[in-house]
């Protein structure tokens, strides 16, 4: 099976930042394209940000210049570096990655626990 533990979260003030990052371990033959969802009380999830194997990067404009996405392919990680954070920014930050289990198999979607982000003076 597959795994993915995010960690990073916590309280901050306005304008602080957090580095969130998310490691995906089991059975991995590959990993494809690894996101940053966020889900705020009331809302719906959303997508923050999305990095290919290959390393092009996308982002809500919500977060374009604030928030950073990498990812580091040897170690199946993915992380999110967010700065100037606003209380807006506030949610549940979901880890998610396709993954092949074996070659040639199928490409399958796999979620993260969700770890919380809170921005509040």
């Amino acid at each position: 099976q597959v795994q993915l533990v995010e960690s990073g979260g916590g309280l901050v003030q306005p304008g602080q930042s957090l580095r969130l990052s998310c490691a995906a371990s089991g059975r991995i033959f590959n990993v494809y394209a690894m996101s940053w969802y966020r889900q705020a009380p009331g809302k719906q999830r959303e997508e923050v940000a999305s990095i290919t194997r290959g390393g092009i990067t996308k982002y809500d404009d919500s977060v374009k210049g604030r928030f950073t996405i990498s990812r580091d392919n040897a170690q199946n990680t993915v992380s999110l570096q967010m700065n100037s954070l606003k209380p807006t920014d506030t949610a549940v930050y979901f880890c998610n990655a396709e993954i092949v289990m074996e070659y040639a198999g199928p490409v399958d979607e796999y979620w993260g626990q969700g770890t919380q982000v809170t921005v509040s003076s």
